[in-house]
């Protein structure tokens, strides 16, 4: 029991290191006049919008939003499966 403890406690530290990991990322995406720049937690850290973008701004926010989305998502798996990945869940709590 100690030991299946003692994963959960390694899974949680190894997913708050992921976590600070992609946190330093870095992803910024330009579409149709609207910048936007993502951390690898996908939170939006700075937003620019052109002149020429604001008569079409919904679309164009959402076209730049969407590529970001796919951007870091990309990042974030690389980023797993350069540390190892995270063990399966299922298995881990098996006896």
């Amino acid at each position: 029991m100690f030991n299946k403890l003692k994963q959960v406690k390694d899974l949680r530290h190894q997913a708050k290191t992921l976590q600070n990991t992609l946190a330093q990322e870095k992803i910024s995406v330009e579409k149709h006049g609207v910048t936007l720049a993502f951390n690898g937690n996908l939170e939006v850290t700075e937003i620019h919008i052109a002149d020429s973008a604001k008569d079409n701004l919904e679309n164009n926010l959402k076209s730049a939003f969407n590529d970001g989305i796919k951007q870091v998502q990309k990042v974030m798996a690389k980023k797993m499966q350069d540390m190892g990945g995270l063990p399966d869940l299922q298995n881990l709590f098996k006896s």
